[in-house]
């Protein structure tokens, strides 16, 4: 009895003694020269979330619907808040809609193990020893590359050249990867086991998109969606990150370059959002592509603090890449004051490959983090502005047609007044490359325009409330806007005990120019009742009309032009002197008096009054 009591208490102390090696997210503690090496802190700061929020968060996720704005905004909330450790997993799985993704694939994860482990049986290899055979795969390979046949030892292999480098590439990257957690770290059971599944997940990532494959970065996604997930549930998550645009899709394509079109759009955002330290870094010669790149392939995993890490995934699960820009540049900007007293790249580089603790910790970089904003508009903006600065983009040519095509769509009324666009709305050449600002503006109202459905919608003057839709538009009564002189008028009236009447005038519609209808509009005058109406004279009238006229033909369509106490006109759709824009410049004056006698004679006439109590502003 006594011995079996004493076994108990010696290995409840190895337990103890055992777990006070790692900290709470499973890292171990080291010493201080190596923990200078591994670059990890220990000292955590995350906020703690009260039984009662921990309530809350577990009833929202057992409801949880993926497409309700009141599920993700209530999840924003919790993440601001800070998720608890022992719940990050299942809202990963919640908002990467893990059971969804695997339910409509055809890929089968443990067919797929089963087909692996036949080419690693013929080699020799044990999944659960691959970095014992790092040295076999790598003579095998080696066979392989020079003989260009499999080896003479197994007279049909299943194997392949592709799969046995496959199998290496992992095996080395498996010792890279988190060499401090104890899911990875030395040749305890646990440490096997999480190294076996981290070799599965990536083999089978592998053959589910051959088109990618696997490239370095990829070990480090995966180890951390195993510290949260089970094997399977990491595998589909993992696939989620890689193959939807949402997230990092365009970061691990097979092509090399769009990951790099990603480290030119950052900076882009860097050279707008800090340009002074931006001159500073690239007179100093630092690239952004030395840093960025690992910061995006590791998704920052290479940070200090962990707790800030998982914050920061947490955000890029709710939020996709704009999240991944957002915070990198949280990170630049934190480290600007000291980045601005450095002067060669030698001193820089490792400042922002090896974030200080300071600024890392999670009461730092978490509250900047929330108080940048990326939005996707804007990575479309960057984007484009990045392909039209490259020459040799085969799309460059694309975007400039789409460029032209939405110019002409949404500019209607100032063309006179843009200086990169002639009079009759086609885009002229401009002296060097074109605006920064142009462009930002072009690729922003294209986007808005795509996201709104509306392809042919242009401003509107001011008082019209018109709306269009697929070049048609409604028809309804407005009335224009009343100006400070015709308010200061009808105050002066009912100052003098008057009462006041309105008098309605109709307006008839004129054609477009392509054919779209402008909608009526009603212009409400007020007058005296019971006391003669002074109309003005001839010659104040026919002033009035020509001055309308000739913004009529500068406009060079039928829009209205509100003046202060006299009723806005329209050309009338059955006058022929409705299209004196399109009349020859000899005979534009002919029809100008024309337009004139007309509109004039129709000032004249006299219209009913109606009582304004019966009126009603529209």
């Amino acid at each position: 009895m006594r011995r079996s009591s004493s076994s108990r208490r010696s290995s409840g102390t190895r337990r103890r003694s055992e777990s006070s090696r790692f900290d709470q997210f499973g890292f171990a503690f080291l010493k201080r020269k190596e923990q200078k090496v591994h670059h990890r802190s220990h000292d955590y700061s995350y906020p703690q979330l009260s039984s009662v929020r921990v309530k809350e968060l577990c009833e929202l996720l057992s409801y949880w619907n993926g497409a309700s704005f009141i599920c993700k905004s209530q999840i924003e909330r919790f993440i601001r808040m800070g998720i608890p450790p022992s719940l990050r997993g299942r809202v990963w799985k919640c908002l990467l809609n893990i059971d969804d993704l695997r339910e409509t694939s055809d890929f089968n994860y443990q067919r797929c193990l089963s087909d692996v482990r036949g080419p690693l049986v013929d080699l020799g290899v044990s999944e659960y020893g691959i970095l014992s055979a790092i040295a076999t795969l790598s003579d095998t390979q080696n066979d392989l590359d020079l003989n260009q046949q499999p080896s003479s030892s197994c007279s049909e292999p299943c194997y392949s050249v592709d799969e046995v480098g496959l199998f290496r590439q992992i095996a080395l990257d498996l010792q890279r990867s988190f060499p401090t957690h104890r899911s990875l770290m030395g040749d305890d059971p646990e440490a096997i086991e999480g190294q076996a599944k981290l070799f599965r997940v990536l083999i089978a990532f592998a053959k589910y998109n051959p088109r990618v494959g696997y490239s370095q970065g990829m070990s480090y996604i995966a180890a951390v969606l195993l510290m949260h997930l089970g094997e399977e549930e990491a595998f589909w998550a993992l696939t989620a990150l890689l193959d939807k645009p949402k997230y990092l899709n365009e970061l691990f394509e097979l092509d090399i370059s769009k990951g790099h079109l990603q480290v030119k759009v950052f900076e882009q955002f860097l050279k707008h959002r800090k340009p002074r330290l931006f001159k500073h870094m690239d007179s100093a010669g630092v690239l952004s592509l030395h840093f960025v790149m690992p910061w995006f392939l590791s998704l920052f995993t290479s940070l200090p603090c962990w707790d800030s890490v998982l914050a920061a995934w947490d955000l890029v699960m709710l939020q996709g890449l704009p999240a991944v820009f957002r915070t990198a540049l949280t990170i630049v900007e934190l480290l600007e004051p000291r980045l601005l007293e450095l002067s060669d790249e030698g001193s820089m580089l490792p400042l922002l490959l090896r974030v200080p603790v300071n600024v890392a910790q999670y009461t730092v970089l978490v509250p900047a983090l929330w108080h940048t904003e990326v939005h996707d508009w804007e990575l479309k903006c960057m984007k484009s502005l990045v392909m039209d600065e490259s020459h040799h983009d085969p799309q460059r040519e694309l975007c400039e047609k789409q460029d032209d095509a939405s110019s002409s769509q949404i500019g209607t009324g100032n063309e006179r007044n843009d200086p990169t666009v002639s009079s009759e709305g086609e885009k002229t050449t401009e002296k060097g490359a074109v605006g920064l600002l142009t462009r930002v503006m072009r690729t922003a109202q294209r986007y808005l325009f795509s996201r709104a459905g509306v392809e042919d919608e242009s401003p509107q003057t001011p008082g019209m409330s018109s709306q269009r839709r697929s070049g048609r538009v409604s028809r309804r009564w407005t009335s224009a806007p009343l100006t400070r002189a015709q308010v200061r008028w009808k105050n002066q009236q009912r100052s003098l005990g008057g009462r006041v009447a309105t008098t309605p005038v109709a307006v008839q519609a004129s054609p477009d120019g392509g054919g779209a209808e402008r909608s009526d509009q009603t212009l409400k005058r007020s007058a005296p009742v019971g006391r003669t109406v002074h109309r003005r004279s001839n010659h104040s009238i026919i002033h009035h009309v020509r001055s309308k006229s000739n913004r009529l033909l500068r406009n060079g369509k039928g829009t209205s032009i509100q003046t202060p106490d006299l009723p806005s006109y329209q050309l009338s759709s059955t006058h022929p002197a409705s299209s004196v824009s399109s009349c020859p410049p000899e005979q534009r004056e002919t029809a100008r008096m024309a337009l004139i006698r007309e509109l004039s004679s129709r000032h004249q006439t006299s219209v009913p009054f109606r009582n304004v109590r019966e009126s009603k502003l529209i």
